[in-house]
């Protein structure tokens, strides 16, 4: 299978071990996008794209800028939209239920979601959604084996819209924990940190679906504190509460279960330990990059004809 997968030049997490990983397992031509790129796409494949070659296209592309490009991008054959974000389709924020107006615009494509049940509501509504979870990068973010002299603790943002439950969370955790929230640059000083932290406490709340940051701490071997997604979100993930990961959905019941392992730092180890070799075995960007080019295989529904005036446009870059 020979597949174009276009993805983002400038973006906050560093994905290209993910990117390796779809490459490793299909003929994959893959580029990446600037910001001008990706405003004027039909600019972008009538001077760079014979489409033709291509048995499937995939976008891993800013969200803001696909929207706006809806008549080029349904002009192309054998889309599938890889979408890490499109649990914003179902909270407060500025997107809420916009990936639905546009996937309706495009019902003949493929889009893989990283929430199981975000993958759910979107199969409800009728589109061709695949459930393929997030990863983390298996060549940067390991256990080291050292000390762990963080006892509790928080690294990432806090800083928009769609993260303010999180930062309510962990305030209010700060009021009664000796909770350390910090920010590090991306790479070696992100890995360092995480080997620090004894407990990881994950705060997704209200987003329906777990984080990059989740797997990322399991594999560096935390014990992973994580409010609570849901049975089913858990089942699909392999997630078991008090035996590869802790699960909470409040304040008085994350201190419950943090005193117990406080108690008991044989299970707190087990934990971290069971928690580490799943994320291992199952969610590195190897294996994710793996899972998406298998659900890449199976047959795309019937894209309809172009209009006379799409062919024209397309072939005239306009």
């Amino acid at each position: 299978m020979k597949v174009l997968f276009l993805v983002q030049k400038e973006q906050r997490a560093i994905l290209d071990r993910l990117y390796d990983g779809i490459a490793a397992h299909c003929e994959c031509d893959t580029r990446w996008l600037s910001s001008d790129e990706q405003r004027n796409l039909r600019s972008y494949f009538h001077r760079e794209v014979d489409v033709s070659r291509y048995d499937r296209i995939v976008f891993f592309l800013r969200f803001k800028q696909e929207i706006r490009q809806v008549s080029f991008i349904r002009t192309l054959p054998n889309l599938v939209i890889l979408e890490h974000d499109a649990y914003q389709n179902y909270i407060e924020c500025k997107y809420t239920g916009k990936f639905s107006a546009h996937y309706r615009q495009l019902p003949w494509a493929r889009v893989l979601s990283s929430g199981f049940m975000v993958t759910q509501r979107l199969r409800d509504e009728g589109f061709d959604a695949v459930f393929v979870p997030k990863g983390y990068d298996q060549t940067l973010l390991h256990d080291l084996g050292g000390e762990r002299d963080i006892e509790l603790a928080f690294v990432g943002s806090t800083n928009s819209v769609a993260y303010s439950g999180r930062k309510a969370l962990l305030d209010e955790l700060a009021s009664v924990e000796p909770l350390v929230v910090t920010r590090t640059k991306s790479g070696d000083d992100y890995r360092d940190t995480l080997n620090r932290i004894r407990f990881f406490v994950s705060a997704d709340v209200g987003m329906g679906e777990y984080m990059i940051k989740n797997f990322e701490a399991m594999a560096c071997g935390c014990v992973l504190l994580a409010f609570d997604q849901g049975e089913a979100e858990n089942r699909a993930l392999g997630f078991v509460d008090m035996h590869n990961i802790v699960f909470y959905r409040d304040i008085p019941e994350l201190q419950k279960k943090l005193q117990r392992l406080r108690n008991d730092p044989q299970l707190a180890a087990d934990i971290a330990l069971r928690g580490r070799d799943l994320a291992v075995s199952q969610y590195s960007f190897g294996r994710i990059g793996q899972r998406i080019v298998e659900e890449l295989q199976p047959e795309l529904r019937p894209h309809p004809p172009l209009s006379w005036v799409d062919r024209v446009r397309l072939k005239l870059g306009i």
